[in-house]
């Protein structure tokens, strides 16, 4: 998945497949390949969003903890 910048560039390229798919622009040929990519950009975003939502729990954890 190196050729995934970060979260941000994969939301844009994922929205930019949907819409080339919804305005029918994308090729039948293509369509195949198109459909693999957003799938693997949905599931680094998905890794992404599980590891920073771990990443906060434990920070909020951390502070309750000195808060007692």
């Amino acid at each position: 998945m190196s050729d995934i910048p970060d979260y941000k560039g994969a939301v844009e390229e994922i929205e930019g497949i949907v819409e080339e798919i919804e305005n029918e622009a994308v090729d039948v040929d293509a369509l195949t390949e198109k459909v693999k990519r957003a799938t693997v950009l949905i599931k680094f975003c998905k890794e992404r969003l599980r590891k920073t939502d771990e990443e906060i729990r434990k920070i909020l954890e951390e502070f309750e903890k000195e808060e007692s």
